[in-house]
């Protein structure tokens, strides 16, 4: 074998094993796991009765996709309420529908494992765009069967000891009415609104009164390529609502990159999470 037919073996041979450590992390290691990835927003009009408070924010469980069956998300509700947060938001899309390997799971069982979650300020919902392809009647049955209000379009005062806020629930941006005047009916002058929905496309269209929006949806691409960024985003703005923290014209988005997957079994470099909020009040 002459010299040259060597190095192209060996080339050949490490780009197979690089590609099979590729394909075994972005389609089994990663959207295995998941982590409790803690993030502080600092936020002017933050009110100073609830400073340091924490939100859970667990977006698109999709529970029934590969690696995201019940006994996961038992896991997941555990650690969760083991970090203790104030409040928790789910952001919608409970349900899978057509995921490659997954194995659909009624909504009633995903609920009744979401009933364990404990927060002082509550635990509430609103649906995805997964959840009224299949019936939102139904999803939202199920949750508030199991103590899990649903905001869709309506909101409600919550708070422990002196911090009180406005927390408001928008339907899905493609399925829902999405009726923010409706949502918003309920606002009283002085109250700090803190609004999370399924879709952050909406955001664009949201009031300066609603300081800080919460929403998942994106799943943060599930991949993010090094220079190439994230192929495949479900937004009309592409990245620009992709993941992490947006501030815009001096209001908030957190969009999370959430838990379960979509289409195809697959995260690279956007691993599955919930995320823990911890707001403070800025100084600026």
């Amino acid at each position: 074998m002459s010299f040259r037919s060597k190095i192209l073996g060996r080339l050949t041979l490490a780009t197979l094993l690089v590609g099979i450590a590729l394909a075994t992390w972005a389609f089994w290691l990663e959207p295995a796991s998941f982590r409790i990835h803690e993030e502080t927003l600092s936020i002017t009009d933050w009110p100073t009765s609830c400073e340091n408070r924490r939100i859970a924010v667990l977006a698109d469980l999709h529970v029934g996709s590969p690696y995201k069956g019940l006994g996961s998300l038992e896991r997941l509700v555990d650690a969760v309420n083991e970090a203790a947060p104030d409040l928790v938001l789910l952001p919608g899309d409970f349900v899978i529908q057509g995921v490659v390997g997954g194995r659909f799971v009624p909504p009633e069982d995903a609920a009744a494992v979401l009933a364990r979650l404990k927060a002082p300020m509550g635990v509430f919902a609103v649906l995805g765009n997964h959840d009224w392809w299949l019936d939102p009647a139904r999803v939202a049955t199920a949750l508030s069967h199991n103590n899990i209000p649903v905001l869709d379009d309506r909101s409600e005062l919550v708070g422990t000891g002196n911090c009180r806020i406005r927390l408001v629930g928008i339907s899905d941006f493609w399925e829902g009415p999405h009726d923010v005047a409706k949502a918003l009916r309920d606002v009283t002058p002085g109250e700090f609104v803190l609004a999370f929905t399924h879709n952050p496309d909406i955001f664009p269209e949201l009031p300066s009164q609603v300081t800080l929006t919460i929403a998942g949806h994106t799943h943060g691409g599930q991949v993010h390529l090094p220079l190439l960024g994230r192929p495949i985003v479900p937004s009309a703005y592409g990245e620009r609502y992709a993941i992490g923290h947006v501030i815009e014209n001096g209001r908030h988005l957190y969009v999370s990159s959430g838990v379960g997957t979509s289409i195809l079994p697959v995260r690279f470099r956007v691993p599955p999470e919930a995320t823990m909020l911890r707001l403070t009040r800025s100084s600026n």
